[in-house]
């Protein structure tokens, strides 16, 4: 059985979208700290942007948590890099807290936070820009080998958020899902039927993600991740 994860203070970041990567193409990865309230509606916070939506934002992914105890973890795998690459909002999260991590937190979990109630919907499937946000060639890569991924939430009911809102867990449908092993399903153990069936029909998961777990079990191939974590080529100039 998963552990229940404690009730949990966050503390709130939003981002608007810049240029960013080779191609100067839009992000709001790099996301600021507030110590006001915000109004969190069905898309995310009042005042966040996405800079792709196709990728990033939307109902599914209205919240992004990133646990703050993986900043020591990839602190101590990753000496070498500056100490101040791995500070709290590198990852782009709109959620920091401690004691929440892919191993207590199932998906479908529901939690009050403030005024709203959220539920998280999938885990983070780590992509190119986090490569150049650590300046690490293949830092996407690690983030996804290691599970340190942080997830996304859905808004089920909106309302105010108070900086250091506590976010405590209300329901739990299903607690032989804990996003730990999702990921290991979705990374290491590919093409197990089994788990592809149960992925597919797993109600409170983002559809996007059933979708995966059905195409896998149709074709019985894995898609390929190369796009998703290989920093793109710098496109040529026009005159």
């Amino acid at each position: 059985m998963t552990p229940l994860p404690p009730p949990a203070p966050v503390r709130l970041r939003i981002g608007q979208a810049l240029p960013f990567g080779p191609n100067g193409e839009p992000s709001a990865i790099d996301k600021q700290p507030v110590t006001y309230a915000l109004m969190l509606g069905v898309n995310g916070f009042e005042g966040d942007e996405q800079g792709d939506r196709r990728h990033h934002g939307g109902p599914e992914k209205a919240l992004h948590h990133y646990p703050g105890e993986h900043y020591t973890a990839w602190r101590l795998d990753l000496p070498e890099a500056p100490a101040e690459a791995f500070r709290s909002g590198a990852f782009g999260e709109n959620l920091v807290s401690a004691g929440l991590t892919e191993a207590n937190v199932c998906i479908g979990d529901v939690f009050r936070l403030g005024a709203a109630r959220i539920q998280v919907s999938q885990a983070r499937q780590p992509c190119w820009k986090l490569n150049l946000r650590f300046g690490i060639p293949d830092m996407a890569r690690r983030v996804q080998d290691s599970g340190r991924t942080g997830w996304y939430y859905r808004v089920l009911e909106t309302g105010e958020v108070a900086a250091g809102a506590v976010l405590q867990l209300l329901e739990r449908p299903h607690p032989d899902w804990p996003l730990a092993r999702l990921l290991f399903q979705l990374y290491e153990d590919p093409l197990n039927l089994d788990a592809l069936a149960a992925m597919a029909t797993l109600d409170s998961l983002a559809s996007s993600w059933r979708e995966l777990a059905q195409r896998r079990m149709d074709s019985g191939r894995i898609e390929d991740w190369s796009q998703r974590l290989t920093t793109p080529a710098m496109k040529a100039r026009q005159a």
